[in-house]
């Protein structure tokens, strides 16, 4: 072992010791250190959006419009859910009841887990570290974080910025390549948060497994976007161009490519041609609205995914630049090889599907996606995608928006990922929730139906017990609360005869 990996190993693991005993020492557990960080967090991305916007420029060539638009907004609605909402969402849960626990407490406690592991990814290098950095803050959890490094001037402008407002020993930041990457892996932590491939991500699970710890998996795969004839071809063109396109392609949830009948597939490249034109400009080069492959290694793997398929649009590229124009592939054949693998690009190729069910066997053959789209106005249509298919996510005449709801749970499915997060669900995901019985000692009596010596008698009445339930406290409240109606209008009907007798009398 050399003396550089030994250095490395030793700087991981002291960082993670150093955060494992900041969360031992119990500071991260009242409600008000965890609202006190996620206040910091907001002013961090409000003050310092404009740096934000710069490394993301350099990263990506990201217009600083789309800087709020993209990552920052989503990240503010976070934390201001997570700061009204933390004291309910840290209250006991109470539970259904039976006659056994009758008069006990019994309820579910969130508590936290402890040191967490974040790795973020390089495409949205700040919604996506810091989103999870979230809910384990609200959850009262340490946290390493990792940047990518691939967006390089991301990963250098969080790790100055983090330790200037948070606690710098709860939420360390990380930054390297692969080899850092690997020897954090080798730590203990108690849940580990990664967002990538699906490659690395096996990786991350096999070594979490070696201390059975417990992952969240945000994936990828191939996002199928089905156009059926029956539905407003030119919106949905529009719709799917600035889910496909924006951020040059380079969005987990993005279409990957287009379903549809052979007769609209030509109305669907002169709608998408005319939206680029209006969104791009003729030179998609100069527009600022247009953003770059991050790297040389993703432009070349981009471009060989389009060797020996049919170009209806664009297909221009600038290696120097790392630019490669918005690009239409038309009669793309399923055994092609941008259809073998994620394309994470601004290629979007057009299969030719017969009607519905051919659309929905394509799918069913393959891994389930992340996300699914169907452009329709059949309801049938729709029931069937809806019902017949699976994916991580599902948006009906639209896309990508579902990531924007932090209602709904955001996460993939089989080879698309596993786990949960946004809003409440990164609490839940990143909390221990912990069942609770509170008894006393009195009643002792009721305990015998359970002890030796057994007999038929105290059987039954063990069943009995157990196999009851009680309504739950709003079936409870809203019984007693017609019984005390019924009462009072008895009482009324009462007092109104006695009143009526006396006035007769």
């Amino acid at each position: 072992m050399t003396n550089c990996t030994q250095e490395r190993r030793n700087m991981e693991k002291q960082v993670v010791d150093v955060a494992r005993g900041a969360f031992t020492s119990g500071r991260s557990r009242p409600l008000r250190y965890r609202k006190q960080q996620l206040g910091a967090l907001l002013r961090l991305i409000r003050e310092r959006q404009a740096d934000i916007a710069a490394a993301l420029r350099q990263d990506l060539n990201r217009n600083e419009f789309d800087t709020p638009l993209l990552e920052l907004i989503g990240l503010e609605k976070d934390i201001r859910l997570a700061e009204s909402k933390l004291s309910d969402w840290t209250s006991p849960q109470p539970v259904e009841k039976d006659l056994l626990t009758i008069s006990d407490d019994v309820y579910i406690q969130a508590e936290p887990l402890g040191v967490v592991l974040i790795i973020g990814a390089w495409n949205y290098p700040w919604a996506l570290t810091l989103q999870p950095l979230v809910g384990a803050i609200a959850a009262g959890n340490a946290a390493v974080v990792k940047p990518s490094e691939l967006s390089e001037s991301s990963a250098s402008l969080l790790k100055e910025l983090l330790p200037q407002y948070l606690d710098k020993e709860m939420y360390p930041v990380v930054t390297g390549g692969v080899p850092e990457t690997q020897e954090l892996l080798k730590q203990r932590f108690d849940h580990i948060f990664y967002t990538g491939s699906s490659t690395v991500g096996k990786v991350v699970m096999e070594a979490a497994a070696r201390h059975l710890t417990p992952v969240t998996l945000e994936l990828g795969g191939k996002s199928p976007c089905y156009i059926d004839k029956d539905c407003d071809i030119a919106v949905a063109c529009r719709r799917i161009t600035w889910g496909k396109f924006t951020n040059c392609g380079q969005t987990c949830i993005a279409p990957d490519y287009i379903l549809c009948h052979p007769s609209i597939q030509n109305r669907v490249i002169e709608e998408i041609r005319l939206t680029l034109l209006e969104f791009y400009g003729e030179d998609p080069k100069t527009s600022p609205d247009y953003s770059r492959i991050i790297n040389q290694h993703h432009f070349e793997r981009i471009l060989a995914l389009m060797e020996g398929c049919t170009v209806a649009v664009g297909g221009e590229s600038d290696k120097t630049l790392c630019y490669i124009a918005p690009t239409i592939l038309k009669d793309v054949l399923p055994h092609a090889r941008v259809m073998q693998e994620e394309i994470f690009g601004p290629v979007l190729p057009i299969v030719t599907v017969s009607d519905v069910s051919e659309v929905i066997r394509y799918i069913n053959e393959r891994e389930k996606p992340l996300a699914l789209y169907t452009f329709s106005s059949d309801k049938r249509v729709i029931k069937r995608m809806l019902s017949e298919t699976s994916s991580g996510g599902v948006v009906v005449n639209d896309v990508i928006m579902h990531y924007t709801v932090n209602s709904l749970p955001f996460g993939g499915v089989g080879n698309s990922g596993m786990g949960k997060y946004h809003g409440k669900h990164t609490f839940d995901q990143l909390s221990h929730h912990r069942a609770c019985l509170i008894k006393s000692l009195a009643m002792e009596s009721l305990n015998k139906a359970r002890y030796p010596p057994l007999t038929p008698s105290r059987l039954r009445r063990a069943k009995c017990f157990m196999l009851s339930r009680l309504c739950s406290c709003a079936q409870a409240t809203c019984a007693w609360a017609i019984i005390a109606t019924i009462l009072a209008l008895g009482l009324l009907i009462a007092l109104l005869v006695v009143l009526l007798k006396d006035s007769v009398a």
